[in-house]
């Protein structure tokens, strides 16, 4: 074997190993879609995704808490992460996780109605095309974590991220980064809920609760 072949083999097979986050997104979107609640709790890591989703929010929840006077602003401040929690539980349900990949925003809570533009977002590779859109967009981070835009083609405050990490040769999900419209919409119910004397513990984001 010539010697120049060895970094073109290395490089081919490199090229080979990115694309395989493809096919586990490609599997996860197919889930999303036909509600398939199994495949989802199979491949997704939820104690991960716990934590994650309780740091974005308490950092949302201090941010949006900034317009408030002085003495809500800080009642926030400190319970935040209590704040955030069940917010997070709430999130992390194989049902509400499919409810929040599929167009990135969780309908199960009760909140504002989204902008219309979420209507055609979300997780959906149902063809070779949107497969490259999404790999375009991919960014690897070591051998074992690969991080994902959605939706691949619309930049801005409505695009989430997806993480995934290589675990026993399979791809799972791990880390939802949330959108920044949905970020703000949780922590000014949450301002306007604490504003009003609800519990701070345990605010009513279920749908049907009070709006």
């Amino acid at each position: 074997m010539r010697w120049w072949l060895i970094p073109i083999l290395a490089a081919l097979s490199w090229f080979a190993f990115t694309l395989t986050p493809l096919w586990a997104l490609y599997d996860l979107a197919r889930a999303v879609q036909s509600n398939d609640t199994a495949y989802v709790e199979k491949h997704v890591n939820f104690r991960a995704l716990r934590l994650s989703l309780t740091r974005q929010l308490t950092t949302a929840i201090k941010i949006g808490s900034s317009e408030l006077e002085q003495r809500e602003r800080q009642r926030i401040n400190d319970l935040a992460a209590a704040l955030a929690l069940p917010l997070a539980e709430a999130l992390v349900t194989p049902q509400t996780t499919i409810d929040l990949l599929n167009d990135g925003w969780p309908q199960s809570l009760d909140l504002p109605n989204p902008p219309q533009l979420f209507a055609s977002s979300g997780l959906r590779a149902d063809r070779l095309s949107r497969l490259g859109a999404f790999y375009t967009v991919s960014e690897m981070r070591g051998f074992r974590t690969v991080v994902v835009a959605v939706p691949p083609n619309r930049k801005g405050p409505e695009q989430f991220k997806l993480r995934l990490r290589l675990h026993n040769w399979s791809w799972r999900l791990i880390d939802v980064e949330l959108s920044e419209t949905l970020r703000n919409r949780l922590a000014e119910k949450v301002a306007r809920l604490v504003k009003r004397g609800a519990p701070a513990e345990s605010p009513p984001l279920r749908s049907g609760a009070e709006p």
